[in-house]
């Protein structure tokens, strides 16, 4: 059975990170409500309990509490606002008036939360209320020269406390006490691997869905792409729809047919439906506006051909864990709402909904896809729907419009001087890798090594002090004759290759005013169309 740490939310600021760094560290976890049921979380057998943060003071009206009953189940370790919570439980005081904001340095650091850890390490601070009695049976671990407990720990109950936040990057050690207090004092034993993830969910999916027909909407973004690929080598009755809209990057439909399509052989229908989403959008101005008509008329392009597919028993969402936790756990507050939370959309016939990523953060999503086999630039791709393309573009979207951004975009980018060089080395090594060289050059770069090699030996004497003018004359022949091989092997060089010259391509396709406008677009589509490997 799968080790498990449940993390309490008391609403703090850096509660998805404290969650993200636990998993970090290969040991699963689960985000829930400070009130979620005693009977829940024993249900979940935790190895550990992470009290988080929160803007609350603890003596506040309606402040967030727990049972004590929580320090029966597991180790308890709290963080902030969690730690000031421990101590008012177990009858310390916590009071205000020691407002700490930033950096500051530990002293006296001593238990299991920091082991291993050197002395005066500096942590990140954001409290206003302050331990002044410590609870009974507790020690000090921890303090700064404001704060006289930064750090807590009641070995004999296993439970700790601190007044920072070892989540974030500015405290210095803050991975290795989270580790400490996972493998120290909870037993940990790192079973939490993408590796093991997708084993496990390959064999539930193959046992859960059989040959049955499961359909899912591809867009081509990470959180689906990954979802559909973890279905493909578990089902073969997966049927793939790509809606083309006309908003989307340069290239993407192709990307998607070829690497889906053809590389991994999945049952892939492609809708272009371009011209109709054009169409909807024209003579529209407002942002929003545009963002909803693109998400009406998706679900119409999608519910057409699920009409014809007919009844499937399984659709796959593409669901993610923060997805989940920004649209409200329990009291907890709702960020934002997300399409793909909260009920089953009803342009299918299905029996039920399959959502293999939800309990995934983005970054795991992203390690899933690599450990499928997914291409990089799929697994990479930065987030870039349709709506955000459509409100880019200011008033009315037209087809000329949308070649405009991609153009003025891409000259844009291309045309700083940093591209220009870096394009100018990848494409000089990628056709000097490429090309084979003739044994002539072969030849001549030997030759040149070993002149090379000689004259470095005269340069070794002439500093030891062995000045003769035989050896000034054997070193000016030596330097002219690697000067000659130079020019030998330059020529030699410019017979096999010809590398393109970054600054004239970039002066003949954008910068030349006499070309008109549409010609310039089709040729720097050329440019991008080059083979991969050259100027990609």
């Amino acid at each position: 059975m799968q080790q498990t740490v449940v993390i309490l939310d008391f609403g703090g600021q850096y509660n998805q990170l404290i969650a993200r760094r636990v998993r970090e560290l290969n040991v699963y976890c689960e985000l829930l409500p400070y009130n979620t049921d005693i009977q829940k979380i024993k249900s979940k057998n935790p190895i550990g309990i992470i009290f988080t943060g929160g803007p609350n003071s603890v003596y506040g009206e309606n402040a967030p509490v727990v049972s004590k009953e929580i320090f029966s189940i597991a180790p308890v370790f709290g963080i902030c606002y969690g730690c000031q919570l421990i101590a008012k439980l177990f009858e310390g005081e916590v009071v205000g008036g020691a407002r700490e904001y930033g950096k500051q340095t530990l002293k006296g650091e001593s238990g299991k939360i920091f082991k291993g850890i050197p002395s005066g390490s500096v942590c990140w601070m954001s409290h206003t209320d302050y331990i002044d009695k410590l609870p009974k049976g507790f020690k000090v671990t921890a303090k700064t020269d404001t704060c006289p407990v930064v750090a807590m720990e009641n070995e004999s109950k296993k439970v700790y406390g601190v007044q920072f936040h070892p989540e974030v990057m500015h405290t210095q050690y803050g991975m290795q006490m989270l580790r400490n207090f996972l493998y120290e004092v909870c037993g940990a034993v790192g079973d939490w691997t993408m590796g093991n993830f997708a084993a496990r969910q390959i064999a539930a999916l193959k046992e859960k869905i059989g040959d049955k027909k499961v359909l899912c909407a591809l867009s081509g973004g990470v959180d689906s792409a990954v979802a559909a690929t973890l279905i493909h080598k578990a089902c073969p009755g997966l049927i793939c729809v790509f809606v083309d809209h006309g908003l989307l990057r340069k290239n993407e439909a192709e990307e998607v047919k070829r690497v889906f399509g053809e590389e991994m052989g999945m049952n892939l229908i492609t809708l272009d439906v371009s011209e109709q989403f054009l169409n909807r959008l024209s003579g529209v101005t407002e942002p929003e506006k545009k963002r909803k008509i693109i998400g009406e008329e998706f679900i119409r392009a999608f519910e057409a051909q699920a009409k014809k597919i007919g009844k499937v028993d399984y659709l796959v969402q593409g669901t993610i864990y923060p997805d989940v936790i920004e649209s409200g756990l329990g009291n907890s507050a709702t960020i934002k709402s997300h399409h793909n939370v909260g009920g089953l959309p009803s342009v299918v016939d299905f029996k039920e909904i399959i959502e293999p990523l939800r309990d995934l953060f983005k970054d795991e999503v992203r390690k899933l896809g690599f450990e499928l086999g997914l291409d990089k630039k799929i697994v990479m791709r930065q987030p870039f729907p349709g709506p955000g393309l459509a409100i880019r573009i200011i008033g009315n979207i037209t087809k000329e419009k949308l070649e405009d951004l991609v153009f003025g975009k891409t000259v844009e980018y291309v045309l700083q001087q940093s591209v220009i060089d870096k394009l100018a080395i990848a494409v000089t090594e990628k056709f000097n890798k490429d090309l084979q060289k003739s044994d002539t050059l072969a030849l001549l770069e030997k030759e040149q090594k070993q002149v090379q090699k000689a004259i470095n030996g005269f340069l070794s004497a002439i500093a030891a002090g062995i000045v003769t003018k035989s050896t000034k004359e054997k070193l000016l022949a030596l330097e002219q004759q690697n000067d000659e091989l130079e020019s030998k092997i330059a020529v030699e060089k410019a017979r096999h290759i010809q590398p393109l010259d970054i600054d004239k391509v970039s002066s003949k396709l954008f910068c030349e005013k006499t070309i008109p406008k549409r010609r310039r677009k089709e040729q720097i589509f050329q440019l991008i169309h080059l083979p991969r490997g050259v100027i990609r």
